[in-house]
Parts: C-alpha cells; structure tokens; sequence
C-alpha cells in the first residue's frame, strides 16, 4: 500500500498535494482499500467554499457510504468530473486519476497542521 512521500494526509485519509498556490485533493489508497469497490462519488461544485475538518462530499462504495473531510479551508476551483462516470478510479488510481478538488486554501497555515507520510503511515499501522 503506497504513501507518496511528496503529500501531505489528514487523520480522515484525505491526501494533499501542493501547487502554486492551490491544493489537490483526494483520498488515500488506506482509505479506497477500507472501502472496497467505489461506485459512486459526490463532489461539491466549483466555487464552493469548504471549511476545514467539515464534509465536502461522500464516496459510496458496495459495502458503506464515507464522508469526505476538507483537510484545509478553502474555495473549490475545480472538480475531477471524470469520477462521475468512472468512479472506480478511486480504487485503482488513488493519487493520479482519482485527484477529487482543486482548492484555493483561504489559510495556507493549515496545511502545517497536516501529516507527513511518514506519520500518515505511522498512524494507519496503529489502526
């Protein structure tokens, strides 16, 4: 099970990945393994502003429906509209083709407050 070590993660299993200014985000290949076959994804829309540590959307799979958790604040600037027809990408691609949003973080400082991939792994082997 891969853990980037160019990302950031939140303790909701969301990744992070830094640029210019932006944010993309997805989930991490723990959390699509936890959930099985994804079949569904719900996604804000572009220009909605997220709050950190609130839903921002859900992931559906065969066996539960997830909450996904903004890991920063911010305002979407894009979506990943291919999720919408093939949201198993999910499961077979979690950092490349499932990326989920582009955000404009309104408070940098919060990615401080992120986990580092190596205590991102740490805290997935306690679980």
């Amino acid at each position: 099970m891969g853990v980037p070590k160019e990302l950031i993660y939140s303790e909701e299993h969301e990744w992070v990945k830094k640029e210019d200014g932006k944010v993309r985000i997805g989930i991490t290949d723990f959390a699509q393994d936890e959930l099985g076959d994804i079949v569904f994804v719900e996604l804000p829309e572009v220009g909605d502003e997220l709050e950190a540590d609130e839903p921002f959307g859900s992931v559906e799979s065969v066996k539960t429906v997830s909450e996904l958790y903004a890991p920063v604040s911010g305002k979407v600037v894009e979506i990943n509209e291919e999720l919408e027809d093939s949201p198993e990408f999910v499961n077979e691609s979690p950092y490349d083709k499932a990326w989920m949003i582009i955000l404009e973080p309104s408070d940098p400082s919060e990615l401080e407050k992120l986990l580092d991939a190596e205590a991102y792994e740490k805290m997935i082997s306690e679980e």
